[in-house]
């Protein structure tokens, strides 16, 4: 075996590997970046036009100023925030602070007059925003007496950021010691159980690091933290785990080469081809146009090969040294307990298979079909601790303004020539009458909806002369809302950003042109979360083709069959869909907040779906080819199905059941997140892999492998003969 001959050299350079990610991986941190990301949508194209024309800043800090006895207009509030603004006002790349006091916009101003809110305007992206929120907040400090909440976009994704890397640290504080505690039950002794630990460390420091250098060839999102720790943690250990038990079953009739040689030819074959169904499922990530997906899949392949590649070099290297003394230091008398116990199980299951099969299949769609009722909306101020500053804020607008007056729709018109052609000025204005009409519709704000007692032959006569309009507010608003071909126009909803009513009042205004020479361009919150789940659910779809496919071609490859790799699917489709059901009923439906500690916010978070499905499709198959392997390495030597099948939940059943319950542990650390998206993450992530390694694994796997018997492994021999001459298996 190369691996133990050289042990020395391949220990050496994994060393040295280590040692320089050290240093380079807490860098990471720095670099990663908030948000979706830009992507070819209608209201990325509204923003981008705004910002050509319009000059229209994407780095705005709102801030909520209030105090519970004094007006907005009396001086000494006034002098307040003026006082309180004042020291941002002349930082670098500060462009702009706005407030009712410069504006004179009175809707700044709250019903009661004790609330206001204004804007930081800042040079710059929303990340640039992101990074200088913290330096800015901390220089707005208010007089005693009065209140201010930092929120809005920035200030959102500034708390997600800080909240994502707590939860990366208190994930793996809490993961770490119940890894351990399970590894020393599942092995018995010292040495074999921190092994998977001191290898799932090396692979999450040289992930990071990895993805440290990947941020200066594209834009990384910092929730590859959470990816590259679970998938870092769960997989490296799992792998590892797969790799020492056969280890120290081949020891026990082997000498310590011979015992890895066989070890890598059989488990870690395993191994390569789990590896390789993960990557295909976390590939599938790559189809999507968004910076947030594309950081996701570069962090779980990356993390995934990191992890093949220790296990399949650094493992076989650490074993060929360690040899007998793997089974040292013992705190346990059970390491190896007997294997008779899932013999049993997968012999009773096959006595009885439609008995359990039947009862399993229908649970695990029942489970599923609060799905059917799926509600989909994007990460705001809702997904974060309900204590959290910029929540709290967003809340405080709600409150005080009415939940669409802080997140108008905004229109972006393009006229084919001047804006202010009186044709256009007329359609906008029949255009805004009727738009005012629909009871979803609070106000409009726009060139022509500056005084009721205006008509349109007014303002379409007042615009023929724009430098010489008579009224000031008008002049402002010109300057405000038009510039050369593009106008804008300011919708306001009487919903919240993600209310039916607001969904609904969104679409139909793309459907409601104002003129046929004038293009309408939709953004806004609302407007930018229907688009993004428009374009990302556009791709979905052949995503699931691309990943089911080639996990089918792979399976196929591996175990010489065109009906396994099909069943294989399928009860990973039903799992899938049981973990999607179950997550609409915890977190869209708000069952279980008081044990998971959240508030639900009424929908899933927009990328749980895609995500889960790309992570779980992968994960499930590590444990489909964990057993299946083992069935068939049986099947080989003795053509019987029944007892292959037997033979196969013998000896991997408290393997696949060990290395789901590290996954379940690891996947668990993440529901302590204050973040909800995160929390239903792990929530999610631990209900896929229980459901796979009990109900699926353990009784639906036999249950149907009997029903189906010598047919499992049937092929044309036309393409078993192309399989064995291109030696694509073994």
């Amino acid at each position: 075996m190369v691996m133990v001959k050289y042990r020395w050299l391949v220990i050496g350079s994994w060393a040295l590997v280590f040692l320089l990610a050290a240093v380079t991986a807490p860098r990471l941190f720095g670099e990663l970046q908030a948000g979706f990301g830009r992507a070819n949508t209608e209201s990325q194209k509204a923003l981008d036009l705004l910002r050509e024309r319009m000059d229209e800043n994407e780095a705005v800090l709102t801030v909520v100023f209030s105090h519970p006895v004094l007006e907005v207009f009396d001086p000494e509030f006034q002098q307040a925030m003026a006082m309180t603004l004042s020291a941002v006002d002349q930082l670098p790349g500060i462009v702009n602070t706005v407030t009712v006091y410069s504006s004179g916009n009175l809707n700044l101003v709250s019903p009661d007059r004790h609330t206001t809110y204004g804007f930081v305007e800042m040079v710059g992206s929303l990340d640039d925003g992101v990074d200088r929120y913290h330096e800015i907040r901390d220089l707005l400090k208010p007089p005693e007496g009065f209140d201010l909440l930092a929120t809005g976009g920035i200030a959102i994704f500034a708390e997600l950021n800080e909240a994502a890397e707590e939860d990366l640290r208190r994930s793996e504080a809490v993961s770490f010691p119940l890894v351990l505690v399970a590894l020393a039950i599942i092995f018995g002794t010292i040495i074999a159980s921190l092994m998977p630990i001191f290898m799932a460390v090396v692979v999450v420091t040289i992930t990071m690091a990895s993805v440290f250098f990947l941020t200066y060839v594209t834009d990384v999102s910092i929730f590859v933290l959470n990816i590259a720790s679970f998938l870092g943690i769960g997989i490296s250990i799992d792998y590892t785990l797969l790799i020492i038990s056969r280890f120290r079953e081949e020891l026990e009739y082997r000498d310590v080469s011979d015992a890895v040689g066989n070890t890598m030819a059989t488990a870690g074959r395993a191994v390569l081809f789990s590896g390789i169904t993960t990557i295909v499922g976390l590939s599938g990530l790559f189809f999507l146009p968004f910076m947030f997906f594309r950081s996701l899949g570069i962090g779980g392949v990356t993390v995934v090969a990191i992890s093949m590649a220790v296990v399949l070099t650094l493992v076989p290297a650490v074993l060929g040294y360690l040899g007998h003394r793997i089974n040292r230091f013992r705190v346990l008398p059970f390491g190896s307990p007997s294997r008779g116990f899932w013999n049993g199980i997968a012999r009773r299951v096959m006595r009885h298979p439609l008995l359990v099969a039947i009862p399993v299949m229908v649970f695990l769609l029942l489970l599923g079909t609060p799905f059917l009722g799926l509600n989909l909306g994007a990460p705001w101020a809702s997904v974060l601790p309900t204590d959290s500053e910029p929540r709290l804020g967003w809340e405080k607008l709600e409150r005080e303004f009415g939940a669409g007056e802080v997140a108008p729709i905004v229109v972006v018109a393009q006229a084919q020539g001047d804006f202010l052609d009186s044709k256009v000025i007329g359609a906008l204005y029949d255009w805004s009458q009727k738009i005012s009409e629909d009871p979803r519709v609070s106000r409009i704000e726009s060139i022509v909806t500056l005084d009721p007692a205006i008509g349109k032959a007014q303002y379409q006569q007042m615009y023929e002369s724009p430098d010489q309009i008579p009224i000031p507010a008008a002049k402002e608003a010109l300057d405000e809302l038009v510039s050369g071909d593009v106008g804008l126009v300011r919708v306001f909803p009487k919903t919240g950003l993600f209310a039916p009513d607001t969904k609904a009042l969104v679409e139909d205004l793309k459907n409601k042109p104002i003129a046929p020479n004038v293009q309408l361009l939709l953004t806004g919150a609302t407007a930018d979360m229907q688009d993004t789940i428009s374009l990302m659910y556009r791709y979905f779809p052949w995503i699931i083709a691309y990943v089911v496919v080639v996990t089918y071609l792979l399976l196929m490859v591996l175990f010489q069959s065109v009906v396994l790799p099909i069943k294989a699917v399928i009860m990973n489709a039903m799992s899938i869909f049981a973990v999607y059901g179950a997550l609409v009923f915890i977190f869209q439906e708000g069952n279980l907040e008081g044990l998971l500690r959240f508030s639900s916010t009424g929908f899933l978070e927009v990328t749980l779906p895609i995500t889960l499905f790309c992570i779980v499709f992968g994960l499930s198959m590590d444990y489909e080819v964990f057993l299946l392997s083992r069935i068939k390495e049986r099947y080989d030597e003795t053509r019987d199905n029944t007892e292959s099948v037997a033979f196969g939940l013998e000896r991997t059943g408290r393997l696949i059941t060990s290395a789901a319950m590290i996954l379940v542990l690891v996947a668990i650390a993440f529901t302590t997140s204050d973040i909800i998206v995160v929390k239903a993450f792990g929530v999610g992530i631990a209900l896929a892999i229980f459901l796979d390694a009990t109900l699926v694994r353990v009784l639906l796997v036999p249950a149907l492998m009997r029903i189906m018997g010598d047919v499992n492994w049937w092929a044309p021999n036309w393409l078993r003969r192309i399989l064995v001459r291109g030696r694509l298996v073994g």
